[in-house]
């Protein structure tokens, strides 16, 4: 099985799939209020998983490595992926156990979300060397260290390979066990506030400097509305600015959406900043639609997207 895949897949992820259940609100409720919700929708989710879906949905092949529950909402989690043709060889479904669930409200006339999280019980990846010619066959490996020893491990098996290594550093998700990873990768995209955390610096560029001449090899610091910054050793700094949309549904999966973005264009050799711009347009775009996948655009929109500029 691995041996067939190994010429057809160009991103490996791993982390940790979900299933989002979202829910349109007018305004965040208060203690003991009841109202009624305008739209409930369920979407598979998780910041890796969701990477490896835009960038199937963009073309590109690419598989999933997780471990998921027999219930019913890892079932959903599985037929998802399917979906959007992300290869699901490398998901081990656990019995007796449950998947990861997240309840995400929206806030209608703005976007914002609130985000209530279940882990689930099923375990972390215990060996990650089962799929070592998966990894090996890769052009990248995506993840965000989550599965924290297993993704360490497949660092190692990447970095003998010669396969990148991708690495998703996302708001609110920095702890201190992220700086086993993040000297060991090539590309780092971190939110703004993961990226001053990190560094212990106060404002972006010196955050994104810091990182740089630590030895990454590419840096890229995303900030919502106020686009990305993009940092390399060869052609120094520039600032991506984020498209403007008229109606912004939901902005769940916009940092998600750009690294799949992102990503498709390093694969496809583009110039950094033609990745940073790409990136945007499918993150701006994935902000039409009710849910992290929903509005992930085809290759054919994007391009049409960035002709309208």
């Amino acid at each position: 099985m691995y041996d067939e895949l190994n010429s057809k897949v160009y991103v490996v992820g791993i982390g940790v799939s979900t299933l989002d259940m979202f829910t349109v609100v007018d305004a965040f409720p208060r203690t003991r209020e009841v109202q009624k919700a305008s739209k409930i929708v369920l979407d598979g989710g998780g910041p890796v998983a969701t990477a490896m879906v835009t960038l199937a949905k963009l073309g590109a092949n690419t598989i999933m490595i997780d471990n998921l529950g027999d219930d019913w909402s890892g079932l959903l989690i599985v037929e998802d992926f399917k979906k959007y043709n992300v290869h699901t060889h490398c998901l081990e479904i656990f019995p007796e156990h449950s998947s990861s669930i997240a309840n995400i409200l929206v806030e209608k006339d703005t976007g914002i979300r609130a985000v209530l999280y279940h882990p689930g019980s099923v375990p972390e990846i215990r060996d990650i060397t089962k799929y070592t010619p998966i990894i090996q066959g890769a052009k990248v490996l995506h993840l965000n260290g989550r599965h924290l020893e297993a993704s360490l491990a497949a660092i190692d098996i990447a970095k003998h390979a010669g396969v990148k290594i991708s690495f998703d550093g996302g708001a609110n998700r920095y702890n201190p066990n992220m700086r086993r990873i993040v000297p060991k990768v090539d590309i780092c995209i971190l939110a703004k506030e993961f990226a001053l955390t990190y560094t212990d610096e106060t404002k972006l560029d010196r955050a994104g400097e810091s990182l740089i001449k630590s030895g990454l090899e590419l840096v890229v610091i995303t900030d919502g509305i106020n686009g990305s910054w993009v940092f390399d050793n060869n052609i120094g700094v520039f600032h991506q600015p984020a498209f403007k949309m008229d109606n912004v549904v939901d902005t769940t999966g916009c940092g998600d959406s750009y690294h799949g973005g992102f990503l498709y264009g390093l694969l496809h050799n583009m110039p950094l900043k033609k990745c940073a711009e790409f990136a945007s347009a499918v993150a701006a775009l994935n902000t039409q639609a009710l849910g992290g996948r929903k509005g992930l655009p085809s290759l054919k929109t994007v391009e049409m997207f960035l002709q309208g500029y």
